[in-house]
């Protein structure tokens, strides 16, 4: 098993749930396209986020998915989970449960509503994180969504819960390229830095390139390998490389991440369907899918750019 090491670094994938018509999981196409991924070695696998439609499972399905994932990874790259919870006693014994199915770090949600409306108390923050962390004893990421999403880690913020020891990283997905950069400036001057991985799918090459220290990101369910390879570009300095990858990328996760952003699952999801890795499209009611406007314009993207054949 590859260590979840501070400050992370590296392309952590955030793969999209197969389902079949009528909402239920595709178990044997998840199975298919795990392997896929972790055979792609990204720095890791997070399940049980946003990407894979988190909020729609139930508890033991939530648990599933990181059993059958563990299985199928079979310590290839590391495996994480998302925490989604509405207090910290059920975040924290979710998190145990998550541990003894198999997760090896976790990404912690805000419990919203309660952590909803700006602003909200540093304490609540760091005492929310430090409990789940406590009781996993697992390596844990924290989340900045967009303004108005959820908490704004400040940097008086950041630098508390840079006191976690469990803390990694943050998963920056702001959208935002100010809140960006202000993360990265905080993290790079703490005593003991954190990783900075990008959530903002618009921008992945240029967020590497103002100091991100690699993503957290749902366009890496489709091109994992590719954004590996985009990440080490910048790393070793070699933009033009970098550039290059993005420049094929970058208008497919434009199109997939632009408003509406919570079509972009059923986006994604056709994505992989054209790439034959999904047999369907479906995502689980409420959310709905796509109108045949958008998977015209899927496809033409994907011939475009190359991800599938013309």
């Amino acid at each position: 098993m590859t260590h979840l090491n501070r400050p992370f670094t590296g392309v952590i994938a955030a793969p999209m749930l197969p389902m079949i018509e009528g909402g239920e999981i595709d178990w044997q196409t998840l199975e298919r396209y795990i392997d896929w991924i972790a055979a792609q070695a990204p720095a890791g696998i997070v399940m049980n986020v946003d990407a894979s439609e988190v909020i729609a499972l139930d508890d033991d399905e939530q648990m599933q998915v990181i059993r059958t994932c563990t299985r199928v990874v079979d310590g290839r790259v590391p495996l994480l989970s998302g925490v989604v919870a509405g207090s910290t006693r059920a975040a924290a014994a979710k998190a145990v449960q998550l541990r003894e199915a198999g997760a090896e770090g976790l990404t912690v949600f805000p419990p919203f509503p309660t952590f909803s409306g700006a602003p909200v108390p540093g304490e609540m923050i760091v005492r929310y994180h430090r409990a789940i962390a406590q009781a996993a004893e697992l390596p844990i990421i924290c989340f900045q969504f967009p303004k108005g999403w959820g908490p704004d880690y400040t940097p008086e913020i950041l630098q508390a819960m840079a006191e976690i020891p469990q803390l990694v990283a943050i998963k920056e997905a702001s959208f935002d390229v100010g809140q960006t950069l202000q993360t990265i400036e905080v993290a790079r001057g703490l005593p003991r830095s954190i990783g900075v991985l990008t959530g903002s799918d618009t921008f992945i090459f240029e967020a590497m390139v103002m100091g991100c220290n690699g993503a957290l990101i749902g366009f890496a369910g489709t091109a994992t390998r590719e954004l590996v390879a985009m990440h080490h570009a910048v790393h070793v300095g070699d933009l033009a490389a970098g550039r290059a990858i993005w420049d094929i990328l970058g208008p497919i996760a434009r199109y997939c991440w632009r408003l509406p952003i919570r079509d972009f699952r059923p986006r994604m999801k056709e994505v992989l369907r054209l790439q034959g890795l999904f047999p369907s499209a479906a995502c689980r009611e409420p959310q709905l899918g796509i109108d045949a406007a958008e998977q015209r314009e899927i496809a033409r993207l994907c011939r475009a750019q190359g991800l599938i054949a013309k």
